[in-house]
């Protein structure tokens, strides 16, 4: 897998500054507070920030012309740094240094601090996931709340299965946020983007419930999917997420996946995302010439991102839908 080259969300700059104050302002508004404690007043540090809101995670791509040292106050939410240049020593309190590179990652739980000694030409994306989300998250997964406090292997491989699950997140967020107007405008789409990487981490990244995700889920029986697929249906344009769809039947999100899975041999969201291209096509085959617009039937049946809409009808029936309607 390749490895994330060039500037991220470039555009959304938010500093680009020699200044070490304006640096150490902008961290500590977008991220949390911190300091250099090695800097003197004259020190330059020729840094850039680029940042995204991602539903509630924040993004970053933060880049050091010069070499630094950076000192966090106790964190709040988790952080993952993601070095895409240079190298950094990056150390949680008394914990084991990570030596950050292009090819190794750190994961940093809340209620730490941590120092990075960054050498020159440094860059990173900088992630910032809020500790109750990804919590609650977790919970939906399991189908039950926590016990103890999710703690996360502070080593991250980029090179193994887990780094590629979250690079590959990552590059889909940069795309969505190069664009006028694109997915991240949409709350159902930014939410799904959001919920992407924080299950990328989840679900790949070793951490203290690793062994109870991976462990089979009880199946619920029929009842649970049945439940689901009747909302769906009567509901298809509602942002229906799994997680919905699993606490209104009670049981937890992988149950629900392995009942659809065992029983229609598909998942929630693949369902009912089939389930909408059929009846929008339905309705393109029905419609009078000029009575309505390819868009117009796609948002009502609760698609919100047309590119991907447009790829999956040709999938499904080997036509663009403007050819259905035209037909």
């Amino acid at each position: 897998m390749r490895s994330i080259h060039g500037e991220l969300f470039g555009r959304h700059p938010v500093v680009s500054s020699r200044d070490l104050d304006v640096a150490r302002l902008a961290l500590s508004e977008v991220y949390l507070p911190m300091d250099f404690p090695s800097a003197s007043a004259s020190t330059s540090i020729n840094m850039s920030l680029n940042v995204i809101k991602v539903g509630r995670v924040t993004a970053g791509y933060l880049r050091f012309g010069d070499a630094v040292h950076i000192r966090t106050v106790e964190a709040s939410n988790y952080h993952v740094d993601i070095p895409v240049a240079g190298t950094a020593r990056m150390q949680a309190r008394s914990r084991d240094p990570v030596y950050g590179n292009p090819q190794t990652a750190g994961v940093f739980a809340p209620g730490l601090p941590v120092d990075l000694d960054c050498d020159g030409e440094f860059a990173q994306i900088a992630l910032m996931l809020p500790k109750a989300e990804l919590q609650s998250e977790l919970e939906s997964l399991l189908g039950h709340s926590l016990k103890r406090r999710l703690d996360f292997s502070t080593v991250l491989d980029l090179t193994s299965a887990p780094g590629c699950t979250v690079l590959q997140a990552l590059r889909l967020i940069d795309a969505a946020s190069n664009q006028e107007g694109g997915m991240l405008q949409h709350p159902l789409a930014a939410h799904r983007l959001e919920q992407a990487l924080m299950h990328s981490l989840l679900l790949t990244q070793p951490h203290n419930y690793s062994e109870d995700l991976q462990a089979t889920p009880p199946l619920a029986g029929r009842r649970a999917v049945s439940e689901a697929v009747e909302r769906m249906r009567a509901r298809p344009a509602h942002a229906w997420t799994a997680a919905e769809l699993a606490a209104a039947s009670a049981i937890s999100v992988r149950s629900l996946q392995e009942n659809f899975r065992r029983s229609l041999g598909t998942s929630p969201m693949r369902y009912l995302r089939d389930f909408r291209l059929e009846q929008v096509h339905k309705e393109l085959i029905a419609a009078e010439p000029g009575a309505v617009t390819v868009t117009e039937v796609a948002v009502r049946w609760g698609f919100v991102h047309l590119g991907r809409f447009a790829v999956a009808y040709r999938q499904r029936f080997d036509e663009s839908p403007s050819e259905t309607l035209r037909t």
